[in-house]
């Protein structure tokens, strides 16, 4: 489960795929099909969330990993590198960067 708290030592992985609107859905298909075979059973894996602009031409996978040191891991891993080599094919540009929460707001509940 998806966890955004300024506590703890967790690292989000924020990748933003630049795709032409055909591909959209081709990528993020892919991108589902890595996380539910390979990435969800890495060590360190706490959560993968996907989305899709509206307009077609973007999608954002927000990741969070336990450490920094399981995210390199899993840049290292044989079935995680086939995946991310098949997402860079599919893509125009990505960009990925870690990030640190800094921040968190939340509406209260109703």
């Amino acid at each position: 489960m998806t966890r955004i708290s300024q506590r703890g030592e967790m690292v989000t992985l924020i990748n933003v795929f630049t795709v032409a609107p055909e591909d959209q859905q081709r990528l993020l298909d892919l991108l589902v099909e890595a996380t539910e075979s390979v990435m969800n059973k890495l060590p360190g894996f706490v959560s993968a969330n996907l989305h899709k602009s509206l307009d077609g031409t973007k999608v954002a996978n927000y990741a969070q990993w336990r450490s920094r040191e399981d995210f390199e891991a899993m840049l290292e891993d044989p079935e995680a590198a086939m995946h991310m080599r098949e997402a860079a094919e599919i893509a125009e540009k990505f960009e990925p960067h870690l990030y640190e929460v800094s921040f968190v707001d939340e509406a209260p509940d109703s």
